[in-house]
């Protein structure tokens, strides 16, 4: 479909671009056209803009236009444990309410109750989650079947899936679709054996990929790691040559001043988790630590068990704001870097270059904020208002490829909203039986 958006405040979250007035052309997938209305008559009297017959012409009438935001860490499918596992730490939380569960689902339930959380990604104005779980198959064909963009890697750990499966789904999920694609990574260093590290580093050399994995979520993780090798999960694995081609790590809040140094060199991204780690009480990530030295923090809700919420203006929000009091400073963290990393950022650690910006030949990830709601008033900062004070109350569409998923409280994802809630019921009802 060929959409244009005009009368439109644009935030295109190119580095130096401050908001402005204007309209985006949307021709099949992609942006054509970024700009001012003057730019954009300009643009009408060009060969590449004068012959388009828009199938939808949208008054934006002074709302933000803005890129998706990224949610670059989640498990989808554990919806199924949302309220049912919570009050624990993660180590009890783990090994009492979710192993045993998990160990009762399938794929077809995976694949259905996935639904629920991109149902959910979309009212936040996510367009794109890194997702972990289970069975890589199932949630790749609910992510195609909702329209929605889905970077995958692998839970793999001494007792689930296998280094054989890791590399199946790397080969055959990667141009599965428009919509999926598969990044190397294992669970954690505490759920596999160093033989399983040392030949997940083998495949990792194998197609000089990124490796991504939950890193250093906690102290007691961090400690015993250090008892059993004598150095940290992010030393073990750059000893092992697990990130030699860059990657990164989920969560990473017990991080040392060798860690960072360690990820600053290899490059590395980490994706905090500030809601779930509070609800877990893991501890709060060294996210100013991070900024200082350049290392590039993108952010994640974690699944739906560990947080409940999958929310991405409650998670900006947390990220500064735990960062300020961590720190006792309250200059720690703006909000402008914030939103970078809930949108360029996110894009980034998930390899997804053509998603980060609004701009000429991007894919067409937008969302579309009302500012016409009491907590965007009076406007004085579109950024700072975002951040601190934003809320999904506030998203009114999102557009993923070209395509309107939300709009106005409505699902455009090819199955009724109803259905997808009654059967996550008769799972929920099966398994906990």
């Amino acid at each position: 479909m060929n959409i244009l958006f005009y009368n439109a405040r644009i935030l295109t979250m190119r580095d130096d671009e401050d908001v402005f007035c204007g309209q985006i052309w949307v021709t099949g997938d992609s942006i054509l056209f970024v700009g001012s209305d003057t730019e954009a008559d300009e643009f009408a009297q060009t060969k590449e803009g004068r012959y388009i017959e828009w199938d939808r012409k949208i008054d934006c009438r002074g709302n933000l236009l803005m890129p998706g935001f990224k949610n670059a860490h989640t498990h989808s499918a554990m919806t199924l444990m949302r309220s049912k596992a919570d009050d624990l730490p993660l180590d009890e939380w783990l090994n009492n309410a979710i192993f045993p569960i998990e160990a009762k689902m399938t794929a077809e339930d995976i694949c259905h109750l996935s639904k629920i959380s991109i149902m959910e990604y979309l009212t936040s104005g996510m367009t794109a989650a890194f997702e972990m779980y289970l069975t890589p198959y199932s949630v790749a064909k609910a992510f195609a079947e909702c329209g929605f963009r889905c970077v995958q890697t692998s839970c793999v750990n001494n007792f689930s899936q296998s280094l054989e499966l890791l590399e199946d789904y790397y080969n055959k999920i990667n141009g599965i679709d428009d919509y999926n694609s598969f990044i190397l990574g294992l669970h954690a260093e505490y759920t596999c054996s160093r033989e399983l590290l040392e030949d997940t580093a083998k495949l990792v050399h194998k197609y000089k990929a990124p490796f991504w994995a939950h890193i250093q979520e906690t102290e007691k993780e961090t400690r015993e790691c250090m008892d059993r090798y004598g150095c940290t999960p992010v030393e073990l694995f750059d000893s092992l040559g697990l990130f030699d081609f860059g990657g990164g790590g989920y969560h990473m809040v017990w991080t040392s001043d060798n860690d960072r140094k360690i990820m600053k060199n290899r490059g590395l991204y980490v994706v905090t988790n500030p809601g779930s780690n509070t609800k877990l009480a893991s501890g709060i990530a060294p996210i100013a630590k991070y900024l200082e030295k350049g290392i590039p923090v993108a952010i994640g809700t974690d699944g739906p068990a560990s947080n409940n919420c999958l929310d991405m203006f409650r998670e900006m929000f947390l990220v500064t704001g735990l960062a300020k009091l961590k720190d006792m400073n309250a200059k720690s963290v703006p909000a402008t870097e914030v939103l970078k990393m809930a949108t360029v950022n996110g894009a980034h650690a998930m390899g997804l270059y053509d998603c980060d910006v609004l701009a000429p030949g991007k894919k067409a990830d937008i969302i579309m904020l009302d500012m016409d709601r009491p907590n965007m008033q009076p406007v004085n900062n579109i950024v700072k208002n975002i951040v601190y004070s934003g809320s999904k109350d506030n998203v009114k569409l999102t557009m993923i490829g070209g395509i309107i998923r939300y709009e106005n409280g409505e699902f455009f994802i090819g199955e009724e909203p109803s259905k997808i809630y009654e059967e996550a019921m008769r799972i929920s009802k099966r398994i906990y039986a």
